[in-house]
């Protein structure tokens, strides 16, 4: 145990968007005055109605009707309600069997680190669009080639975040049947794909092999309440519903999650507004920039000088997530319309100042 213990103390915490505490200190900035685009979260989140007190007085009933308004939602058989689909990737491990795991070089930090210390081994890929990254990693993910041989399972990030690239349904159901073949899994993360449905393979989860997490914090911008839903076959429903426990999502968060699921008029009318503010982002920030790549929640600026532009837009109050290990910077959407010029003023003048 004390093994464990020390292991874990030596783990370096996975950075993450948000963080504008860190960005008030650093930079002697308050926090009110800071325009925050470190996240990818809908800045216009679900308008969550009046929550009855007693939803704090009881305790969660996980037997309530969420879990099948989430399937219906998703077109899914059953859906597994948990704290967050960080919740989530901390309990894959315990449910899939050993063997080789393919994560994105460039994708959410927190796969790796889950599987790293239940003693997967894990190999790094990099996508078509960053193939020139591949020095860096164990293999590229090419839809025209196999998968390597040695690989048990893949996790893909749908769209990616942050390099936004987009798989088509076709794509990811052709490395589902092979990694099945083997005996393998694939898990797909698709918590920025309510605003494009198409690219969804929630419909086939059902299928052994197969797990699709979604996540309630990104296109509804509930990422306070901490809720988000694991969609698999009964095997691994029932391993996950097992070590989730019980009362893992609180009953206030029930409360709004289930309004934001059944608010269909307000999801269509999100989905073409955010669209619409995407491909604005996009748009401002290639006057700057050649190499933007986009989805409708944020963009992507691949950049060797990521850390001039970060550091320079930091000092106009503007907060953007840097990577590194793949160099560049992600923008979130700006939460009002006097964001937008700010941004623009402040690209050009980082710009102007000739470190990028």
């Amino acid at each position: 145990m004390l093994d464990l213990a020390d292991h874990l103390f030596d783990t370096k915490p996975v950075p993450h968007g948000g963080n504008l505490s860190e960005a008030a200190e650093r930079y002697g900035i308050a926090r009110a005055d800071w325009l925050d685009l470190s996240t990818g979260i809908n800045p216009h989140g679900y308008p969550v109605p009046p929550i009855d007190p007693q939803a704090w007085l009881r305790l969660p009933d996980d037997h309530d009707d969420l879990e099948a308004i989430a399937a219906a939602h998703y077109g899914a058989s059953r859906a597994l309600a948990v704290a967050g689909t960080q919740a989530a990737i901390r309990m894959l491990p315990a449910v899939l069997p050993k063997g080789r795991v393919g994560v994105g070089l460039l994708t959410y930090g927190e796969y790796a680190p889950a599987f790293e210390r239940a003693g997967f081994p894990v190999d790094r890929f990099v996508t078509e669009p960053f193939a020139d990254f591949g020095n860096a990693a164990s293999f590229v993910l090419d839809p025209r080639q196999a998968l390597p041989a040695q690989l048990k399972h893949l996790i893909l990030v749908n769209p990616n975040n942050p390099g936004a690239e987009r798989f088509e349904a076709s794509q990811i159901m052709q490395w589902y049947e092979e990694l099945a073949a083997r005996g393998g899994t694939l898990v797909v993360d698709e918590a920025f794909v309510e605003s494009m449905p198409e690219l969804s393979v929630a419909r086939f989860a059902d299928r052994e092999g197969l797990i699709v997490l979604r996540s309630i914090g990104k296109f509804f911008g509930l990422a306070g309440a901490r809720a988000g839903f694991v969609l698999a076959g009964p095997r691994v429903d029932q391993a996950m519903r097992y070590l989730r426990g019980p009362w893992s999502v609180s009953g206030p968060a029930r409360v709004a999650v289930r309004a934001a699921l059944l608010d269909t008029e307000w999801q269509a009318q999100t989905r073409t507004t955010i669209i619409a503010a995407g491909a604005r982002l996009a748009e401002l920030l290639g006057r700057f920039h050649p190499a933007i790549r986009h989805t409708p929640l944020f963009s992507w600026m691949g950049d060797e000088h990521a850390h001039h532009w970060q550091e320079g837009l930091a000092r106009h109050g503007i907060w953007v997530r840097r990577f590194d290990v793949i160099p560049g910077v992600r923008f979130g959407l700006p939460a009002d319309e006097a964001g937008w010029p700010r941004l623009e003023a402040a690209m050009k003048a980082v710009q102007e100042k000739g470190q990028v």
